[in-house]
């Protein structure tokens, strides 16, 4: 079929007839699928059941180090903990802070710091008339929902399958002192599943900053999440740039076994630089005595190693990689040559991006959830929920069987064809 904007007004009453009559039929079926959110499957939590098995009651509770797992301290976790997870995060162990299961919990927490009590002596941002973050877009809605629960101006960066447009980020970072950070998913990014390129890395380690307490919230949270074996992302290590550029000191970089072993149960850190280490652990002392180190030696005691790690991904690849192609197919098969949408097939991560016609995304969501299938709000995706061309709609795949993906995908392909021949009825 020609593209939809090809059409005659005659033309396109007669498809939307046709697709009502589709769409009404998808309606009466009654389903219930939820392709909202980027959640692992049951099969999937099924791979770390012998995480339970880690530890029993005859084990030894001791860290390498002797000291006993069940009792208070050990402020920035075990040793055997902190090297395995600076493996992940390519750092060394004295550069990391672990922390209980969530690392969207640290990062709100590091801004809630830097908002009390502010960053290595800088004045609290609490105290400042007004503090500003970069936000690419479209990216991570639970980010932006941290900075604007604290009521921090956030500004839209462009995205591109290289990574924010750093023009503009070099512009607002070098010359207003306002800026104090900006939100990052580097890698298989949310939602694209882009990865930024080396020069995106090198021009964000070279960044001077008008402000000196300014940090790079650097959520690395897809770091060996990958979708295929032979054909994987590379993402070129900040820390180690900013530090031959004297910038040690700007970066906070996140990372998590969220989606590795159990999301509720999992272990997280924050790596940073001796200065960054030092100053977290001195406000850190007055939030707790110390976290569920049992927990992180059970992690320990189930991979071992970071090739462990990479051994439980691969699992986890073979089940969400269907899903994905399946979804990548249908969009393929039903989509193509209509120029009514866009997508890009991610090679990891847990999403797929997609761009509709400019002022449909909402419709077209709607419609899904009418015909009993869930999805990220639109507008989810940037700052305010405000997607100033109502077109991005995050489509998350992992966390329903491969057969209800099938029929969602179906119904969401015939939903993006019914908003568009409105929209273009509309505009006729």
């Amino acid at each position: 079929m020609k593209p939809y904007a090809e059409l005659t007004k005659e033309e396109l009453i007669s498809l939307k007839e046709d697709l009502l009559i589709k769409y009404k039929e998808k309606q009466d079926l009654g389903l219930n699928l939820n392709m909202a959110r980027g959640k692992p499957s049951n099969a999937q939590l099924d791979l770390s059941k012998g995480l339970m098995d880690a530890l029993n009651g005859d084990s030894d509770l001791k860290d390498e180090n002797g000291v006993d797992c069940r009792n208070y301290g050990g402020l920035d976790g075990i040793p055997e903990a902190k090297r395995l997870l600076a493996q992940v995060s390519e750092v060394s162990p004295d550069k990391i802070i672990i922390f209980g299961n969530s690392s969207l919990n640290v990062m709100y927490d590091t801004v809630a710091r830097a908002m009390s009590h502010g960053i290595m002596g800088s004045t609290p941002w609490c105290k400042l008339p007004e503090v500003k973050f970069l936000c690419p877009v479209p990216g991570y809605d639970r980010h932006f929902a941290i900075t604007e629960f604290f009521g921090i101006t956030m500004i839209n960066i462009p995205m591109s399958a290289d990574g924010p447009d750093m023009d503009m980020v070099e512009e607002y970072v070098n010359n207003d002192e306002t800026v104090k950070g900006i939100w990052c998913v580097p890698k298989y990014s949310n939602p694209q599943g882009s990865t930024y390129s080396d020069e995106t890395v090198r021009r964000f380690a070279a960044l001077k900053p008008a402000a000196k307490d300014f940090r790079i919230f650097w959520d690395n949270a897809y770091a060996v999440h990958h979708l295929y074996d032979d054909k994987q992302d590379q993402l070129l290590e900040l820390m180690a740039e900013a530090e031959k550029n004297g910038n040690e000191d700007m970066v906070y970089k996140f990372f998590s076994t969220s989606k590795i072993t159990f999301p509720g149960s999992g272990i997280t850190c924050i790596a940073a630089s001796k200065n960054n280490i030092e100053d977290i652990k001195n406000k850190l002392q007055f939030q707790t005595i110390g976290p569920d180190k049992v927990n992180m030696l059970r992690h320990v005691r189930f991979f071992k190693d970071l090739d462990g790690i990479k051994a439980q991904m691969k699992k986890h690849a073979d089940i969400i990689r269907p899903k994905f192609e399946m979804v990548l197919k249908i969009l393929k098969e039903d989509l193509s040559g209509l120029e009514i949408g866009s997508w890009i097939e991610p090679r990891g991560g847990y999403f797929i991006s997609f761009d509709s016609l400019d002022g449909c995304a909402k419709r077209i969501v709607g419609l899904a959830k009418d015909a009993g299938v869930v999805m990220t709000g639109a507008g989810a995706t940037y700052p305010y929920h405000k997607d100033p061309r109502d077109s991005n709609i995050r489509i998350a795949p992992t966390f329903p069987t491969l057969e209800e993906i099938e029929e969602a995908a179906r119904i969401f392909t015939i939903c993006v064809k019914l908003a568009s021949v409105e929209k273009l009825l509309e505009e006729k």
